[in-house]
């Protein structure tokens, strides 16, 4: 993160994506190690990795890449989006 607050990362480029819309993410489970963002709202948290999937929640590490400066926290998977290998380089 950098001292003014902003992040290194082009979040912007992410779309939000809210849990209740079909894009959100059900159709498989989340693996460690996989590159995720909150998909209501991007800027929040940032970008994270997927550390942990325990039944129905799955821990990620922001290091701290978003506005709330948050580096890890729980969430259930339909409020999480992959990032693409693609959208990835831009960012």
């Amino acid at each position: 993160m950098k001292k003014n607050g902003s992040t290194p990362y082009r979040l912007e480029l992410l779309p939000p994506v809210p849990a209740f819309h079909r894009r959100a993410w059900r159709q498989k489970q989340l693996s460690e190690g996989e590159l995720v963002y909150y998909g209501p709202m991007p800027v929040y948290y940032g970008i994270g990795e997927v550390k942990r999937v325990v039944e129905n929640y799955v821990a990620v590490d922001f290091r701290g890449t978003g506005q709330f400066g948050v580096h890890e926290d729980v969430f259930e998977p339909q409020y999480l989006i992959p990032i693409p290998p693609a959208t990835l380089n831009l960012l």
